[in-house]
């Protein structure tokens, strides 16, 4: 009897352990024209932070293409985003496109291309997701649900290769030409 209460106890204990613990978040993927879009995300803002970014690979198996917009009504403005080294200043510049090419991919993550987001109409947070309309130069626009993950987010798989949100400016920035 001490034994069946026992398996009985512990199968309750992991019953509940699966019951609260948090369901693993899984990868939103999203498929127009020749492309593959996987995991659309942003971080949480910051306390009063006014801006953030979203991240996201798009896969091509069609013909060269380029995104060349993006919108949502989440910022006051969406633009389209690189991160460069000058000197030993990292420093952010819109974009006026990011190329995906033929049979290849475009990985827009933390350190590199992204979405910029500037003038949040509200908080980001963790758990929420909104729209974002994306403008391809050829296959047109295309709108997807961009999940809003943890503040400190690297992305899926622990992205490699960015900065910490709130460590830049992200204020008035020059197009570069």
């Amino acid at each position: 009897m001490q034994r069946f209460l026992s398996a009985a106890f512990g199968a309750a204990l992991l019953l509940a352990g699966s019951l609260f613990a948090a369901p693993p978040v899984a990868a939103q993927e999203v498929k127009f024209a020749t492309f593959t879009i996987e995991h659309p995300w942003a971080r949480a803002s910051a306390g009063p932070a006014r801006n953030s970014a979203a991240f996201m690979t798009i896969h091509n198996s069609g013909a060269a293409d380029r995104l060349v917009a993006a919108a949502g009504d989440v910022a006051a403005r969406v633009e389209l985003h690189t991160h460069l080294m000058e000197g030993d200043v990292m420093k952010m510049r819109q974009v006026e496109a990011v190329d995906v090419p033929a049979g290849g991919m475009a990985a827009l993550q933390p350190g590199g291309f992204h979405v910029m987001l500037i003038g949040l109409k509200e908080p980001l947070k963790e758990g929420d997701s909104f729209p974002l309309t994306l403008t391809f130069e050829k296959a047109g626009e295309v709108t997807l649900e961009v999940a809003v993950e943890a503040i400190g987010s690297m992305g899926p798989q622990g992205m490699q290769g960015g900065m910490g949100q709130g460590s830049m400016n992200h204020g008035e920035m020059p197009k570069s030409n």
